[in-house]
């Protein structure tokens, strides 16, 4: 990058509140021309709200916009790619029901000269698309049937397909393996290559001082400072996105495990009409209670599978034996497990998660609604009082219990999702890459909920794409590669490095 390049956007004095927040207050920087400029801050920071506004999502604010010199302000997202702006958004966008083809082009589609919709032209540009981030995901394959990670690279195709000036990536590997996160360090060096400037959101300090020019931090809605990437360090942008130093987590005297209170023997399930049979196949192993059972494993492995087994929300019946306290249990849907005593906070918080037309408040209460029943009818009064203690408890920043689910951050409205299976009272949390998206201060506040949770007896089994948060609050970690257990690693004895030999190895014949 060119240090003496003129800006191409300039930020200028922008101002944006939603009802009872202030997301964005004065803000104001340049964006350098052909430059990797990263945006950090915490969840809430008003990193993504800025980039809504530079790409047209919205269009109602106070401040300036200018686009090479010229001031701009977008009436949608069509002017904004028009003018060259296009931006992948953390929360996916697409239409479960259409092809990733149809998706990548919805609302430019290709057409025949009789004007028909001329689906193997734009299934053969897709496909080149998806070429280029080095994937193999069909064309023709239906979004919704995609899991998140190959979800996150059709957004990216969408994006790629726009020959876009400016793009802005939202969190764009916070779903991806280490291989699809290379792949798509590979796709940014040739974006970069052609001059396009990238704006980059991301909470993971390796990506950004690997990737950036410069670096600009946000905190509780105001800028804080641009800086140089070469001139800093992580742990200085750390300390200006929180405003205070990150010390290392600290559980302080080391967990005792209980009794066992989950056992699965040589769980199998099946994959009808792929050539692998089986998503699982013979995974055995037991949880105890107060402890962290961390699962590794590479995207496809089946860390999402497992989970969906042991909480009755698979698509296929497993096959083999889970029993839960001592007896034999067979869930055949997520309410008998959550009778039982098992909770699950899943993997899309977007698709699977939060309601999003309803309130912080009856996100939080809607499985234990009855607690606040009395003859027939809730209480408001007892529900609000429960749906305190865990506003609280997990810090949840909300301008109040009635606020849209949707007006909160991304790492705010999972502390709901995780608030409502706590008040169901499990003896079994399963947490799938529960952090995912979350701010380096949010997460150290989810470890120490996890410690404090399994102290009080609750027994966690945890999913993450990321190996230093499984070696960070594991007790155990299992790895899983193509459906089958390949190794059993004790917290003493666990490195990266021997998690992802196992994770890599060729498990079938």
């Amino acid at each position: 990058m060119n240090e003496t390049a003129k800006p191409i956007v300039s930020i200028a004095h922008v101002t944006k509140q939603f009802p009872g927040v202030v997301a964005l207050a004065d803000v104001s920087f340049d964006v350098r021309d052909g430059e990797l400029h990263s945006i950090c801050g915490e969840n809430g920071a008003g990193k993504s709200t800025l980039m809504k506004i530079l790409s047209g999502v919205i269009v109602d604010y106070e401040g300036e916009v200018f686009l090479k010199s010229k001031s701009m302000k977008f009436a949608g997202t069509r002017e904004a790619e028009a003018a060259g702006i296009s931006i992948i958004h953390q929360e996916l966008n697409l239409v479960e029901q259409l092809s990733a083809a149809a998706n990548i082009f919805l609302g430019r589609e290709k057409r025949t000269r009789f004007g028909f919709l001329d689906d193997h032209e734009m299934e053969l540009a897709a496909e080149k698309l998806l070429a280029e981030l080095e994937c193999h995901i069909s064309p023709r394959a239906l979004a919704g049937s995609l899991r998140v990670g190959d979800q996150q690279l059709v957004e990216i195709a969408k994006a790629l397909s726009l020959n876009t000036d400016i793009l802005i990536m939202d969190e764009p590997t916070s779903a991806l393996t280490e291989a699809e996160v290379e792949r798509l360090y590979r796709v940014i060096e040739r974006l970069r290559q052609r001059e396009v400037t990238i704006l980059y959101i991301s909470h993971k300090m390796d990506e950004v001082f690997r990737l950036s020019d410069r670096i600009t931090v946000l905190r509780d809605g105001e800028l804080v400072k641009t800086l140089d990437c070469a001139a800093t360090s992580p742990t200085e942008v750390t300390r200006l996105m929180v405003g205070r130093e990150i010390e290392a987590v600290d559980f302080g005297q080391p967990r005792q495990a209980g009794e066992v209170v989950l056992e699965v023997d040589n769980l199998s399930l099946p994959w009808p009409g792929h050539a692998r049979q089986w998503r699982l196949q013979d995974v055995s192993f037991q949880l105890r209670s107060g402890e962290v059972l961390g699962i590794a494993g590479l995207m496809g492995a089946g860390r999402t599978e497992l989970l969906e087994c042991l909480f009755g929300a698979s698509e296929e019946v497993p096959q083999g034996c889970i029993l839960l306290g001592g007896e034999s249990v067979s869930f055949r849907h997520p309410s008998e497990a959550k009778a039982a005593g098992i909770a699950m906070v899943t993997e899309d918080r977007k698709r699977l998660g939060i309601f999003a037309e309803m309130s912080v408040r009856e996100n939080i209460s809607i499985c234990t609604l009855q607690k606040a029943v009395q003859a027939g009818l809730v209480v408001p009064a007892r529900e609000q009082t429960f749906v305190d203690k865990i506003v609280d408890r997990l810090r949840v920043k909300t301008s109040g219990p009635e606020s849209r689910i949707t007006s909160l951050s991304g790492g705010n409205q999972q502390k709901t999702v995780i608030g409502r299976w706590l008040l169901t009272d499990p003896q079994v949390l399963l947490l799938d890459d529960p952090t995912r998206g979350v701010d380096v201060g949010a997460k150290a506040e989810l470890y120490r909920l996890m410690d404090e949770l399994c102290r009080q007896g609750i027994a966690i089994i945890l999913t993450s794409s990321e190996l230093p948060e499984l070696l960070t609050v594991s007790d155990r970690i299992l790895v899983l590669s193509e459906g089958v257990l390949t190794a059993s690693f004790d917290r003493s004895e666990a490195t990266e490095h021997k998690i992802m030999e196992a994770a890599t190895v060729s498990a079938r014949k």
